[in-house]
């Protein structure tokens, strides 16, 4: 969701302001310029997180132990390639208080399999990565163009805004889906959980 009636509007509105108020992506979108790497997007639960912490009254930065920079580069799928990347980004960013996480969007089907037990097929850009991950409110990505926040958000904001964690099942296995549940529980109790049993496949 990017554009669309006057109350998605107003939800787009609502989780921009929040995020930038946010002293750790405040400082990462200042040195946006910098990370120099193609089709890069902020992703996932550092953003839910920060939403979640303005909806519990919590400190902007609570619980946020890791920053999610995905990007997509075809030209090189090499581990190497992303390793020196992520270690770049790291050293730009070392002033933060959290571990970057950085990941070539591009090549995730070659060790996806080995890590969660079945094969998935090569993405063709980030923005068709973010609407596969786990939850409906971590599929969000935020990049900034021209000083203008983008942001996507493919279930839209409801469920974020909402503080509802339901499972995105394109993807993700319930195994996986539980133990982000538990982690996330013990730091936003409140949060309204959708088991997964009662959603379709």
């Amino acid at each position: 969701m990017e554009t669309g009636s006057a109350a998605q509007e107003t939800q787009v509105a609502q989780v921009r302001a929040i995020l930038r108020r946010s002293p750790i992506l405040t400082s990462i979108l200042d040195r946006w310029a910098n990370i120099s790497l193609p089709d890069c997007w902020l992703v996932a639960g550092t953003l839910a997180q920060t939403v979640w912490n303005d909806a519990f009254h919590l400190p902007p930065s609570y619980g946020i132990s890791d920053v999610d920079l995905v990007y997509f580069d075809i030209n090189d799928l090499s581990e190497d390639a992303e390793a020196q990347h992520s270690t770049r980004i790291r050293e730009l960013f070392s002033d933060l208080p959290v571990w970057i996480d950085v990941k070539n969007e591009a090549r995730v089907h070659l060790w996806y399999e080995a890590k969660f037990g079945h094969a998935i097929r090569p993405y063709i850009s980030t923005q068709d990565a973010i609407p596969t991950f786990p939850t409906t409110a971590t599929a969000i990505g935020l990049h900034q163009e021209r000083n203008q926040l983008r942001l996507l958000a493919p279930y839209g904001l409801t469920d974020l805004l909402g503080s509802i964690v339901r499972a995105n099942k394109k993807q993700i296995t319930r195994p996986i889906y539980e133990a982000k549940l538990s982690k996330w529980l013990a730091l936003w109790p409140r949060l309204r959980v959708v088991p997964w049993d009662s959603e379709p496949q």
